[in-house]
């Protein structure tokens, strides 16, 4: 009969667990801790990856954000392998997870995969997650064409939407978006012969591309942005020398739109680390902008401005695609707060806006409390502020403004393109003196 036990580990003559199996050991941390405690996979990553170098940390993340995407569909393989179902929080689904993860999306060579995963078992069953990976691998499972959503998004989108909504937000999510451009002026069409332009000054190329070594980054003149990101300041227009408050501003896509388009712009933040990223990305661009620290909360403007920009904090859940943890940590307690918080902000934003001037309001999120249902309330209260609705020629040909003049970007909207972020943005009119 032939030895069906797991193989020893390959340990080098120094006992170290095999090659790659810190970057698998990261991975775990990271999806454990966004699990477990909710933390961002930006945080997680901070305290999981430590000593990694940046492969190791790149190819950790890679796992991470894969078996978040698929997790659904994972846990359905698995389960349906085990003649009991593994609970949860057990180390042994944990490990089989970011396992199938590289075997069925990332395509890692299956022995490496296994030699990886046993080490991370500690001393759990390692006979089970090695029977599980080698059946994988003899029936050459696959995974569905579509990642499945967690149900309780899933039936969250569907009631202010509709199933089809969740039917897209399915297939755009099941892979990586591709790269969107944003331009201080409209590159020439020579320039960029294989990108798609959807808008003014505005370019999308495949994925797969570093940043850092494409055409013109060091020169400064465009910056890495979702289409969907750039719709609240578009909805600007020409600064004209007048004056702007973006509020929450880092890391700066907003400004250095603002900032290009004529704007006198003050950018304002809380988070010190992140307004290092907004200087740096000033800096490259050449774009010139005072740069605040301070929460709005309590912060307070000097004068009163043309115009206010507020990309408020908010459950980010319009921008799952780009970052899968969000919809495993975001619950409807997490939502509330951050339109209680909105509200917040808005009613201070609001009071900064000169007689007559605007107000832009957005979200990336796709969760109504912190759009539709977060302005309807803020026009309850403010009875002489208007919508200034959204034009056709402001807005990328395939987007345009709801019954009300909100600007609402859904997944389906440019699935042939590569999709869309989800936002909420409105155009607001204060009264005149």
């Amino acid at each position: 009969m032939a030895d069906r036990r797991p193989p020893r580990r390959r340990r080098s003559p120094g006992g170290a667990d095999p090659a790659g199996t810190a970057a698998r050991r990261a991975a775990l941390r990271l999806v454990d801790a966004i699990l477990r405690r909710g933390d961002p996979l930006d945080v997680a990553m901070h305290a999981a990856a430590q000593g990694l170098g940046g492969a190791d940390r790149a190819f950790a993340v890679a796992i991470a954000s894969e078996t978040l995407r698929w997790m659904v569909d994972i846990d359905a393989l698995i389960d349906g392998a085990t003649s009991q179902i593994l609970p949860d929080d057990v180390k042994s689904r944990a490990v089989l997870r970011i396992a199938l993860a590289q075997l069925l999306v990332l395509k890692s060579p299956g022995h490496a995969v296994v030699s990886t995963a046993l080490p991370l078992v500690d001393g759990g069953p390692r006979r089970l997650v090695h029977a599980i990976l080698s059946r994988a691998q003899q029936e050459e499972w696959k995974l569905p064409d579509r990642a499945t959503l967690p149900l309780a998004t899933a039936e969250r989108w569907a009631e202010p939407w509709d199933l089809k909504m969740v039917e897209a937000a399915e297939a755009i999510w099941s892979a990586p978006p591709p790269i969107d451009l944003s331009f201080a002026h409209e590159p020439g069409a020579e320039e960029w012969p294989d990108a798609v332009s959807l808008a003014p000054r505005h370019r999308r190329l495949p994925r797969g591309q570093a940043v850092e070594t494409m055409p013109g980054y060091s020169e400064g003149g465009w910056w890495v942005q979702d289409l969907a990101a750039s719709l609240p300041a578009r909805l600007l227009g020409a600064g004209e020398g007048r004056t702007v408050l973006d509020l929450c501003a880092a890391p700066g896509g907003k400004t250095m739109q603002l900032a290009a388009a004529g704007w006198n712009v003050v950018a304002v933040d809380s988070s010190a680390k992140r307004l290092e990223r907004l200087r740096a990305n000033i800096e490259r661009t050449g774009l010139s902008a005072e740069v605040v620290q301070g929460d709005i909360r309590s912060w307070a403007p000097a004068g009163l401005a043309d115009a206010v920009l507020l990309d408020a904090p908010c459950s980010a859940t319009g921008i799952f695609r780009r970052h899968p943890d969000v919809l495993h940590r975001i619950e409807p307690r997490q939502i509330a707060e951050m339109a209680a918080l909105q509200a917040e902000l808005l009613e201070r934003a609001a009071g900064w806006v000169k007689p007559g001037g605007t107000l832009v309001y957005a979200t990336c999120s796709l969760e109504r409390a912190e759009g539709e249902d977060q302005l309807s309330t803020f026009l309850d209260r403010h009875k002489g502020w208007s919508i200034d609705p959204a034009r056709a020629d402001e807005l990328p040909a395939a987007i345009a403004a709801d019954g009300q003049g909100f600007v609402r970007t859904l997944p389906a909207m440019l699935a042939d393109e590569g999709g869309l972020d989800g936002f909420f943005v409105a155009r607001l009119r204060a009264p005149s003196a």
